[in-house]
């Protein structure tokens, strides 16, 4: 009976966590949120005017899926100037480099453009190593397309179960709900951290996702293209 009273209210407690609305972190510097067709249609004046600095936005899923907002808000991101990145949803069944060629052919990345995501957060019935082959083939091929790493998405959960130790040498950006910050299994830093999903901005009719960066202004601006570019090839010339 007690046990059953204890599950009882931990499910209590998970279904008002979920619905509880995300309040804003500021004892973070760096803020964003992260978006797609689900939020209809937004007025990114408003949100730039709330201290949004970053943003990403879905771009493409699976081999041949794109999202139905997707270019609207590519365009309007640049220009009101939140720092962008578009991210494509992988599907581990699938091939992974058709799911890269997707992503290729809708998404164009310009000078202060923060590097693509892969956001990763289920099997679909591959294994641990079918995932993580498929993972590297779409990471390895966005690197080449791009010049630039690109971003691993995934909830702090399946990142511990399937990812830990493997791709350390690409930013993290994780899902984890709650107040306290992610603690990733291999004992590395986040760079990216989705805190809540009730998130409410003026300009976005219900609610959004609410991330924060692991970082200030200045390194968030060295993650984007142009200074990766100019850091690369200051590099290069030593």
């Amino acid at each position: 009976m007690r046990k059953l009273v204890s599950l009882c209210l931990l499910l209590g407690i998970l279904v008002f966590s979920c619905q509880t609305e995300t309040i804003r972190m500021e004892t973070y510097e760096v803020h964003g949120i992260d978006v797609s067709h689900y939020q209809s249609r937004i007025n990114w004046d408003t949100v730039m005017d709330q201290e949004i600095h970053f943003a990403f936005v879905k771009a493409t899923e699976g081999v041949s899926h794109a999202d139905s907002l997707f270019c609207h808000n590519w365009q309007e991101m640049k220009r009101v100037g939140i720092r962008r990145s578009a991210y494509h949803f992988f599907r581990p069944s699938s091939p992974a480099y058709e799911q890269a060629y997707n992503f290729f052919s809708v998404v164009t990345l310009q000078d202060g453009d923060l590097p693509p995501v892969l956001d990763v957060e289920t099997l679909d019935g591959a294994s641990k190593y079918e995932l993580i082959t498929g993972i590297r083939t779409w990471l390895y091929l966005a690197e080449i397309q791009y010049s630039m790493k690109p971003i691993l998405y995934t909830n702090l959960k399946f990142y511990n179960k399937y990812l830990a130790g493997h791709f350390d040498d690409h930013p993290i950006w994780i899902a984890r709900y709650n107040n306290k910050e992610p603690r990733l299994a291999c004992g590395r830093d986040w760079q990216f951290w989705q805190y809540g999903n009730r998130g409410t901005l003026k300009g976005i009719d219900g609610h959004v996702d609410f991330n924060v960066f692991h970082g200030n202004l200045i390194e968030l601006e060295k993650m984007c293209l142009a200074a990766h570019t100019v850091l690369s090839e200051n590099n290069n010339s030593h």
